[in-house]
Order: C-alpha cells, then structure tokens, then sequence
C-alpha cells in the first residue's frame, strides 16, 4: 500500500507535532527537577547555617 502525497504530508506534520510536545515535556520536566533542586539547596544552606549559629552559643 502507498500513501498518497497529501498522507504522507500529513504524517510529517504529526509526526512533528509530537516531536514538539516532547521536547516542551522534556524541557518541562529538566526546568521542575533544577528549580526543586535549587530550592532544596537552598533549605539546606539555610539549616547548616542555623545549626552553626546554634553552635556558636
């Protein structure tokens, strides 16, 4: 069986379609993971430098 012209257009434009939604899901999933991250990071700078003040006294 062979496609038509106007099919095989329209496969490409799918396939595209999808190949775009991937990579904004991808993208969306990096951008989650590094800003938790960060914010994680940062809670724990913030707890070593309470616990060096508590120290301190």
């Amino acid at each position: 069986m062979r496609l038509t012209d106007q099919e095989l257009a329209a496969r490409k434009r799918r396939n595209l379609w999808i190949a775009g939604g991937l990579i904004a899901f991808m993208i969306l999933v990096f951008l989650t993971t590094f800003l938790r991250m960060q914010r994680n990071m940062e809670e724990a700078r913030a707890a070593r430098a309470g616990v060096a003040a508590e120290a301190a006294r």
